[in-house]
């Protein structure tokens, strides 16, 4: 994904130059915290998929975590965090059923 140099910014106020920077500077704080969020996600989902349960154990708590995190961030939405959170501990839940039936 390519990024540009920087928006253009017609006014010349120092308001609002402050206000662009403060803004790129956030984008790229929001864009990491959904990316850390994203990847742990995909970690967790691998391992469940791969009939992993140990490793999906030892994951899930720090996928919570960061969902929770990202929540109070504003990153995420609540609903939507609650979401990922209640699919991935079913899954979680599911596997090791299947692993200790």
């Amino acid at each position: 994904m390519a990024q540009t140099a920087g928006t253009k910014v017609k006014k010349r106020k120092k308001s609002v130059l402050k206000r662009a920077r403060q803004s790129h500077v956030r984008a790229e704080i929001n864009r990491a915290n959904k990316t850390r969020v994203r990847t742990i996600m995909k970690n967790l989902r691998a391992a469940i998929s791969s009939k992993d349960a140990n490793a999906a154990g030892n994951l899930l708590k720090p996928a919570l975590s960061a969902i929770d995190r990202a929540i109070s961030k504003g990153v995420l939405v609540e609903n939507t965090g609650n979401r990922y959170k209640s699919r991935l501990t079913l899954a979680c839940n599911r596997l090791n059923a299947a692993v200790k039936a």
